[in-house]
């Protein structure tokens, strides 16, 4: 059930003072698009009549057909607190639909909605969290980022070496003013790189935690005369960024990634471990969707192996030893580049994939004769000739993503 009506949303754009509301969805590759409207007509909006042009944006429609509807997420909806307090702006995330109202089957939120409602019929609920690491960068004279780090910090140090300990508690500050919750936020390896924790959500709500973020981090290094660079290799020599998945799997309440009484993972996690890792090459153009993910992938402190470990970090995929009667499994390959909704929605279908067919997983930290691929070319090989994926996602999705993805 929605947590707002459309009256609730009419009264609260008048009683916060909101004067523009964005109507953002994500294009195929999860980049921020919007269109901006007035409170005047906030009636309009919430009852589906605001109209963009599909065939103007990647990945969608043809000019033909390309009168589309934004649908707005009631329940997505938030005042933006880093924009000015008179002349507030606020915003919902929308779904795309035709002028019928029919949903566009290339829409990502739609993708990531239907792969949870398959779940749910299997009786599984997913929650995701996200560790997010970015770098931030001084300006030059005339404002244009550079790749000067802020400082010259290491992992985990502290003022005055860390320079980005208060860029990290504006945007703390400013997640929770939005109802997200920050689990933790540091100084990483790399000179002026920094990393926060997001807690864990619903599938779609964790989706758009992550697109929020995003914005969100580039707004406040802005606001402090700074670049946020969130790409995944900026710095050829220092650490890459990445975009690392936490997600945990339960049915009837229980977590399938607690241990037995034995210690053994139930057969059922095995398998769904062994179907994120089987079908992670063929997925790995949506989760690190750049020419510079690879060289991120192939340097220090990543791993190209396709495996998994308990403890150690140089798997792909690992299990962290579980805290209270919570378990979960961080997916460590994707960078911020990608769509988290597609990205969350192929992590869903390759593990259930896995479950539906028994899949034995290979022990802990062994090779397993499989590596992510070395480009982004070959990454676009492997998802065409992929009939898992020909299956999870809709044909004009992936023939649209592979056409236009390799950049």
């Amino acid at each position: 059930m929605s947590k707002y009506t459309k009256e609730d949303i009419i009264r609260m754009v008048e009683e916060e003072g909101v004067d523009f509301i964005r109507m953002q969805f994500t294009d195929i590759f999860g980049q921020l698009k919007n269109v901006a409207i007035t409170a005047s007509q906030i009636e309009k909006a919430v009852n589906n009549e605001i109209m963009i042009d599909g065939s103007s944006i990647e990945g969608f429609v043809r000019i033909q057909e390309s009168d589309q509807y934004l649908r707005p997420d009631l329940d997505s909806y938030a005042v933006l607190p880093w924009r000015p307090q008179t002349g507030r702006v606020a915003r919902f995330y929308c779904s795309i639909t035709d002028s019928a109202g029919r949903p566009f089957a290339q829409d990502s939120r739609l993708l990531l909605r239907n792969a949870a409602e398959r779940a749910a019929q299997k009786g599984f609920t997913f929650r995701f969290g996200a560790k997010c690491e970015f770098y931030l960068f001084r300006l030059d004279e005339n404002g244009d980022p550079t790749t000067v780090p802020h400082d010259r910090a290491g992992f985990l140090d502290v003022a005055p070496l860390d320079r980005g300990e208060n860029v990290r508690r504006d945007i703390c500050l400013t997640l929770e003013e939005m109802g997200i919750r920050p689990l933790s936020s540091h100084h990483e390896m790399g000179p002026g790189q920094n990393e926060i924790s997001i807690a864990p959500a619903d599938p779609m709500t964790a989706a758009n935690h992550c697109v929020t973020f995003r914005n969100l981090v580039g707004a406040i290094a802005a606001r402090n005369g700074l670049y946020a660079d969130m790409g995944p290799k900026p710095l050829p020599e220092e650490n890459g960024r990445g975009f690392h998945i936490n997600f945990s799997l339960s049915r009837a309440g229980r977590s399938l990634f607690l241990p037995q009484a034995d210690g053994a993972l139930s057969p059922e996690a095995q398998s769904f471990i062994a179907g994120v890792l089987s079908h992670m090459p063929e997925m790995t153009v949506f989760c690190n969707a750049a020419s510079a993910s690879y060289a991120r992938l192939l340097g220090k402190n990543a791993s190209k192996g396709v495996g998994w470990s308990r403890m150690g970090r140089g798997q792909i995929l690992r299990l962290p030893p579980p805290q209270g009667d919570s378990a979960r499994i961080e997916l460590r390959s994707p960078d911020n580049l990608c769509n988290p909704y597609l990205a969350y929605a192929l992590v869903m279908a390759a593990g259930l994939d896995g479950i539906e067919k028994g899949m034995a997983l290979c022990a802990p930290d062994r090779p397993t004769g499989i590596s992510l691929p070395d480009t982004l070319q070959q990454a676009a090989v492997l998802a065409s000739e992929s009939p898992f994926l020909k299956t999870v996602l809709p044909e004009g999705t992936l023939r649209a993503y592979l056409a236009m993805g390799l950049r």
